[in-house]
């Protein structure tokens, strides 16, 4: 049996006991009767090591593994241990409030704090577009150009991201955040092993010396014309992850899944600890690849796989990395089922739909329009970094409209609104027009005139309001 042979052997033996010990557990699982619930955050059952096996591996996928090690600096370290802080903040801030109120999708914290369930729909719209016409057709894209590149594969790119959609389609329509949070945590077991195991052969190809490597590739302290100055650590960089971490569906839906609080909890501190260590995965073998071949760029890891590991254990790298990017892709169309069927088709169109049968059809529509989307990236790198950009505008003001609906009290939910578009223009100019300052320096300004807008704004409303009801009853 050949090499190819035997990758493309182990590979599909991998993927498909996954697939069965998945069923398995799910077959077992009780059901609460709450349909929502039993769909959407697999009836309050995850344990604190599936939500920590999940909320690694809907984060690690194949645009962060490729990505970061394409960087071949350790100074991108930063996303990882800022990632830790985010999840505390999740843990310790969020998930407490989210389970107070009985929340199934974050943006329902925005209507019980604030009393507006207009700006709980206007926020899940804004995830769903970012989820429909940026993350889901990234994750597609990616992906399959890894999966090309290691088999070299001679199909399309298009023919294997349909193949990435119709399986992510499969667990996320049928099993629900149950069979996704399971297939993670056997996914996510796997690709910290296999990860581990790339960086050991690494290492014994360059003879576990890594003199000659210059400094500025391991230092942790960036330049002002660095990807991350250290200024920026100080000021947008934890607002970021707590966006990402703590407010967004596709992340938090997890936490949102255990059967308590505490369970919560130990599971989002579990990967905390995890990120600490996930340098070892996403970058150290980036650098590592620096020496053997100098500075590649985005084909560093996929090359150094092809080189070090033999071919059973390529084929099982293999098999993890499509789980890696089949948890990213159908946790994000579980969460815009999630999002559309209880923020807004429940809510103001039938409340009393099937939710399953209703989160089933959104994520069919969500994963053919991603699809479709998938020949745009396929030939404009400028299109990614466009896009990219245009995920930036509406995550501080999301953001700080969180910040307000946890940390004051009387904010009238016209000036969030109003904070929404005042956010989303302001950072549009400052991308768009005139962008003095890092790109995270200016997110972080953003956030802050959001929040000050919506504050100053809300103590007007009030105090006007309070002028009206005193001439009323004079």
């Amino acid at each position: 049996m050949n090499s190819t042979a035997v990758q493309v052997t182990v590979f599909l033996a991998l993927s498909a006991l996954v697939a069965a010990l998945t069923w398995w557990r799910c077959a077992r699982a009780q059901r609460t009767g709450d349909a929502s619930r039993d769909y959407f955050l697999a009836g309050g059952s995850l344990t604190w090591p599936v939500i920590a096996g999940s909320l690694l591996l809907t984060n690690l996928s194949a645009e962060q593994i490729v990505g970061m090690n394409g960087a071949q600096m350790m100074l991108v370290a930063w996303w990882e241990f800022g990632a830790a802080a985010g999840l505390l903040v999740l843990a310790h801030v969020l998930v407490p409030m989210y389970y107070r109120y009985g929340c199934t999708t974050t943006t329902e914290l925005l209507e019980h704090r604030l009393g507006d369930p207009g700006l709980r729909r206007a926020v899940s719209v804004l995830f769903m577009l970012g989820y429909m016409f940026i993350l889901l057709p990234v994750v597609l894209y990616t992906g399959s150009v890894f999966m090309k590149s290691m088999f070299g594969i001679d199909w399309p790119v298009i023919v294997i991201a349909a193949l990435f959609a119709a399986a992510g389609l499969a667990y996320a329509a049928f099993g629900g955040l149950r069979a996704i949070a399971i297939s993670d945590t056997f996914n996510g077991l796997g690709l910290l092993v296999m990860g581990l195991v790339v960086t050991l052969f690494a290492l014994a190809a360059v003879d576990w010396d890594l003199s000659g490597i210059p400094a500025e590739r391991w230092t942790l302290v960036g330049g002002p014309e660095s990807d991350i100055p250290w200024t920026t650590l100080l000021t947008g960089m934890l607002f970021i992850h707590v966006f990402y971490w703590g407010t967004n569906m596709v992340i938090a839906q997890r936490a949102l899944a255990a059967g308590s609080v505490r369970e919560a909890q130990k599971g989002i501190h579990a990967a905390a600890a995890f990120k600490l260590l996930t340098p070892l995965v996403v970058i150290f073998p980036g650098v590592i690849a620096f020496k053997l071949y100098g500075d590649v760029g985005d084909v560093a890891y996929g090359q150094l796989v092809g080189d070090v590991l033999p071919a059973w254990l390529s084929g099982a790298f293999a098999a993890v990395i499509t789980g890696a990017v089949l948890s990213s892709f159908n946790s994000c169309l579980n969460s815009a089922a999630a999002l559309y069927t209880c923020d807004i088709h429940l809510a103001r169109i039938n409340p009393g739909a099937d939710a399953r049968r209703i989160g089933q059809r959104v994520a069919v529509v969500f994963a053919g329009v991603s699809l479709a989307m998938v020949p745009l990236y396929q030939h404009s790198q400028s299109i990614i970094a466009t896009l990219q950009q245009l995920n930036g505008l509406y995550s501080m003001p999301v953001l700080a409209a969180f910040i307000v609906a946890v940390a004051f009290t009387r904010i009238d939910p016209r000036a969030a609104r109003t904070g929404l578009l005042f956010g989303a223009a302001l950072y549009a100019v400052f991308t768009f027009v005139w962008s003095p300052l890092h790109y995270i320096h200016l997110m972080f300004i953003t956030l802050v005139a959001t929040i000050a807008l919506i504050w100053g704004m809300s103590r007007l409303l009030d105090r006007d309001s309070g002028r009206l009801a005193q001439a009323a009853n004079a």
